[in-house]
């Protein structure tokens, strides 16, 4: 029972940090190392906490983080996305199970989407002539917290009997 209250409660911290990540990121479009590493390391717990087996479980998920990693490293090299927010989204690959991670993937995408458009308008309403700064993690935090009130929070209810 222990374990199962210990899997809501590191979920909570999750969504917690993520609300975190989008309130920095919009106010100085930066998203700290110690929460990202902070979102990192807390992954084996939950994965002991969600009854995750070293294989092919646990592989798994580490092989979607460097993947992750792989290719959104790319995307900052190209100046497409920002540091923060590729370590954002790694940590995050640690704790979402590879077809949940691509449904937040879609949602983070389709947000983003959204909140260029309205950061481009409100940048073109006040004329300004600098360039344009999405906070991207804004997007990020969305499609995880998305992820988690659609499939993780209704299972640990139940698990920790709460629901």
């Amino acid at each position: 029972m222990f374990s199962a209250y210990l899997h809501y409660g590191l979920l909570v911290g999750l969504a917690i940090a993520l609300l975190v990540a989008a309130f920095t990121d919009i106010r100085s479009r930066q998203i700290s190392n110690w929460l990202n590493l902070s979102i990192a390391a807390f992954a084996p717990v939950f994965w002991w906490t969600s009854g995750l087996d070293l294989w092919p479980d646990v592989a798994l998920q580490l092989g979607v983080a460097v993947a992750a990693f792989a290719i959104l490293a790319v995307l900052f090299a190209m100046k497409m996305m920002g540091g923060g927010d590729v370590k954002l989204l790694t940590a995050l690959a640690l704790w979402i199970v590879p077809s949940l991670f691509f449904q937040l993937l879609v949602v983070m995408a389709l947000v983003g989407g959204v909140l260029t458009v309205v950061v481009g308008a409100w940048h073109i309403m006040r004329r300004e002539r600098d360039k344009i700064a999405v906070p991207y993690g804004v997007a990020i935090a969305v499609g995880g917290l998305w992820v988690l009130g659609a499939h993780y929070f209704p299972q640990a209810g139940q698990a920790a009997g709460l629901g």
